[in-house]
């Protein structure tokens, strides 16, 4: 049973569909309610069973009803992947705005917290479980401009440490992942463009060894791999799926 933030759209909805095909009931979660239903219908539309649900991760009353609706569905919580996450456009830090500060810390850091508060004693009691969190290469590498998200980003890989070693005890894996630019609808934000174009994309790919960019389904089969059993001993790492990025 697995529970997907920001599921309504890329790496999330790559997740959330990928869990399903390997036999995962997966509750939906994401802001935007339609969304999370489009991938949850999909999901069912597929032979797959899921529940849609609305959540803003910056409030910890949606986490904890989000958690607490998937248990009274199905009595137990395998997998949390805290996904969801807001980008920055790319500004030189004497003129960004403090609210933006504030907004990309609330999903991309207090979002993790909040899944991990209401989730993560779930687990415990179980005494099995894995939490999955998105990170990026912008915790390594950050690009020029993008410094509150790659604190925000940085914040979680030291976040994923910190619960690995809490929740060891308990048989509980705590995992961070860290993809480069990927194909999903923040992308051309980070370009510092309305829409994706050719030289974007050509400046961003310069950037990767292997010569392209992530999908979604780049960074879902990652995720897949670090829920299952074979990765039983992966825990407090963030994983670089990054085409060699960060080298």
């Amino acid at each position: 049973m697995a529970l997907v933030t920001g599921a309504g759209s890329g790496i999330g909805r790559a997740a959330a569909l990928l869990f399903a095909r390997e036999g995962a009931r997966v509750a939906v979660v994401d802001i935007d309610e339609a969304a999370a239903k489009a991938t949850a219908q999909q999901i069912e539309q597929g032979g797959g069973e899921a529940i849609p649900l609305r959540c803003d991760v910056s409030k910890a009353a949606d986490n904890q009803a989000a958690v607490e609706r998937t248990l009274a569905r199905w009595g137990r919580l395998d997998v949390f992947y805290a996904n969801a996450g807001v980008p920055q456009w790319p500004t030189q830090v004497e003129n960004v705005e403090e609210a933006t500060f504030d907004r990309i810390l609330a999903v991309n850091v207090k979002g993790v917290f909040l899944g991990a508060k209401y989730a993560l004693g779930v687990m415990k009691r179980q005494k099995r479980g894995v939490f999955l969190v998105t990170a990026s290469t912008a915790a390594i590498r950050p690009r020029p401009g993008g410094q509150c998200y790659a604190a925000s980003k940085g914040a979680v890989v030291s976040m994923t440490k910190s619960l690995a070693i809490e929740c060891a005890p308990f048989g509980v894996r705590v995992v961070s992942i860290a993809p480069v630019a990927t194909e999903t609808p923040m992308l051309p934000t980070f370009m510092g463009k309305t829409a994706v174009d050719d030289e974007g994309r050509a400046r961003y790919i310069a950037t990767v060894p292997l010569g392209r960019l992530n999908t979604p389904e780049d960074i879902a089969r990652a995720a897949l791999f670090l829920a299952s059993d074979d990765a039983a001993m992966v825990t407090g790492s963030c994983v670089e799926v990054d085409g060699g990025r960060c080298i």
